[in-house]
């Protein structure tokens, strides 16, 4: 028992430093697991997942480096700003009318979600729902 968790730490410290490059949750449970697996085998791959899931999800939807890419990329795409009058931030709804979605190119690894700019800000929206999941400053 002491070995197996032993193996689980070991596997989630060896681990961690992927989350400095992890690109958002998806992108950080994929280099957990692999940096976990490499380390410590099956058992570490989960952990590594797990672990680099969280990081990922700290670190946004847009991982680290990709937000200031991301936001450059949205500014030279040359989108009219929607005004919105409540505080800017995630979880508020967009909206039904007035506010044009954009996809997120596929390098950024973000498929489920659109961007618009509000307030001269990238955010990153669910379209389902039009809750700003992010914010790109």
């Amino acid at each position: 028992m002491r070995i197996k968790i032993f193996v689980m730490t070991a596997a989630a410290m060896l681990a961690l430093p992927a989350l400095a490059h992890a690109q958002g949750i998806v992108g950080g449970a994929e280099q957990g697991a692999r940096d976990g697996n490499r380390a410590a085998g099956p058992v570490g791959g989960v952990v590594g997942g797990v672990v680099g899931a969280v990081g990922g999800g700290i670190a946004g939807l847009l991982g680290i480096e990709q937000r200031p890419r991301f936001r450059e990329y949205a500014i030279r795409e040359h989108h009219p700003s929607y005004v919105y009058e409540s505080p800017l931030a995630a979880g508020a709804m967009l909206p039904e009318r007035g506010v044009t979605y954009y996809e997120v190119p596929a390098e950024y690894g973000v498929k489920e979600y659109r961007y618009t700019i509000v307030n001269d800000h990238a955010v990153l929206v669910d379209p389902k729902t039009r809750r700003i999941v992010e914010v790109i400053d």
